[in-house]
């Protein structure tokens, strides 16, 4: 056996660890020390052997658990059949079909058409294309905590300095962020930093689009008012803005409908949507009104990897799990459990300063009991007890004070009741 072989071979984290540091850019943080070796459902073992809890999804991609083995077999049949032609070369059937069940689900208004591409990133710089085209004009307004990607437009919507943008300016310009209304700013708030940036910065005929997340992902979980999004939906409509719902964390079935928008009774004009999406492979799309997503003239929208085949497939078989496994439904009955046992774990530790969310995704705030500040560490204690443990949980935030669930909603009752009491233990103490 050759040394590059026996090397290949190590078992150890440790070993791996530093072979990961010197062959990897540290820009690419990694929160594990340890190595995936297999998964199951709600559960993965590391190449040593350890066994955890999985209630971070690969941030909210695994709503229907790992290797659900619907998906592997839809794999499968397509890997079998082929992995690639460019749809915009050599068109495939599934494609078409999976924007014709998309776009039945979808909650906007009248005709509608969808797009897929490989990233939420490339789904939110596509919507933001469209929206230009078809309006004509150049600005966008985004909102603060917001995570819309990495890529340099997509950052530059992003709310969050550090350590998404820190280093990466200049940013494209005409971009403007505002308050975002939920449990830590008005809507009154919002609409007097509109009403000055309206007066200040750009008038409303420059405004191509404003974007949102119903609930803010890396942002805190941070839940958008129903009054503030009835609001945009009116002060878009007024100016001739183009309204984008970004679900691409809150999509299929994580907030207890199979998209955040149907919480709120609006009807947005573009949505995007990724993560979840085709479990655990990589597809994104844009939804939207048929007007606008049909502005961009041919060869403006696509990519030679938009719309894999193999991630098609897997899409098609995630909405058949949704529907046969009742996942809207069942994220109901998850998040109400999780969000019982969290506020009765507030009751006796001053620490959580408050629990939200919807459905399934839910989160709990730390601060400091003493002096009400975002407590960061404390956070990153309850999250690493949490791992001793075997449980994996994901932080956010703008302070990074936050705990975020994003658990497999296909996860079995008793694992399921196992992190429970893992939290107890760790939130507890």
């Amino acid at each position: 056996m050759n040394a590059v072989m026996k090397a290949d071979m190590m078992p150890s984290n440790a070993e791996w660890h530093q072979r990961r540091l010197a062959a990897t850019p540290r820009g690419v943080a990694v929160m594990g020390d340890f190595f995936i070796d297999h998964a199951k459902n709600a559960e993965f073992w590391d190449i040593e052997g350890r066994r955890f809890i999985d209630f971070a999804g690969g941030i909210a991609v695994l709503n229907t658990g790992h290797c659900h083995p619907k998906i592997q077999a839809a794999i499968a049949a397509q890997l079998a059949r082929f992995t690639h032609s460019c749809y915009q070369v050599v068109p495939y059937a599934e494609y078409v079909s999976l924007a014709e069940r998309i776009i039945e689900i979808t909650p906007i208004a009248g005709p509608k058409k969808a797009a897929f591409f490989s990233t939420g990133a490339e789904a939110i710089e596509n919507a933001i294309k469209i929206a230009r085209v078809s309006t004509g004009r150049g600005g966008v307004i985004a909102f603060g905590g917001a995570f819309h990607g990495r890529s340099l437009f997509a950052v530059s919507l992003t709310g969050k300095v550090q350590p998404y943008k820190a280093g990466f300016g200049p940013f494209p310009p005409e971009i403007y962020h505002l308050p975002f209304p939920c449990h830590c700013a008005s809507l009154e708030d919002t609409k007097h930093a509109m009403e000055q940036l309206f007066k200040c910065d750009i008038e409303p005929s420059r405004v191509a689009a404003i974007v949102f997340e119903p609930v803010q992902g890396e942002g805190g979980f941070n839940v958008i008012q129903k009054d503030a999004v009835k609001w945009l939906r009116e002060l878009c409509d007024l100016h001739g803005i183009v309204l984008i719902a970004d679900e691409v964390q809150t999509g299929f079935a994580r907030t207890g409908k199979m998209f955040a928008m149907e919480h709120y009774g609006v009807s947005p004009d573009l949505m995007t949507m990724a993560k979840s999406m085709a479990g655990g492979t990589t597809l994104s799309a844009v939804v939207g009104k048929t007007s606008i997503m049909d502005a961009p003239a041919p060869g403006g929208l696509g990519g030679t990897y938009a719309g894999n085949p193999l991630a098609i497939a897997a899409a098609h078989a995630v909405l058949d799990i949704m529907r046969e496994e009742k996942l809207v439904e069942r994220a109901n009955v998850l998040g109400t459990r999780l969000m019982e046992r969290l506020k009765k774990l507030q009751l006796s530790n001053k620490s959580i300063a408050d629990v939200r969310g919807l459905g399934a995704m839910i989160a709990c705030e730390f601060v400091n009991p003493k002096t009400g500040a975002p407590d960061a560490d404390r956070t990153k204690q309850v999250q690493q007890a949490a791992l001793n443990k075997g449980l994996l949980l994901l932080t956010c935030g703008v302070y990074g004070n936050v705990l975020r669930f994003l658990f497999p909603l296909t996860i079995e009752d008793n694992v399921f009741d196992e992190a429970l009491l893992i939290l107890d233990e760790v939130v507890g103490a």
